[in-house]
């Protein structure tokens, strides 16, 4: 299950994207691939364990 604080926006207030890129409400910022990853627990990670960001909104 991804993590609850994950968007996937195609837009931010200055310019549109082509793709959507992943967002995270939890730091109210666009986040690196890399860190998707984490947030989608891909490749054996858990955002409930792995992502500071995760840990720090939900205490």
């Amino acid at each position: 299950m991804a993590c609850p604080h994950l968007e996937y926006r195609e837009a931010n207030e200055e310019r549109t994207f082509e793709t959507a890129r992943a967002y995270c409400t939890a730091v109210d910022a666009f986040v690196q691939p890399m860190r998707a990853d984490i947030c989608n627990d891909r490749y054996e990670l858990d955002h409930t364990t792995d992502c500071e960001f995760y840990r720090n909104a939900e205490r």
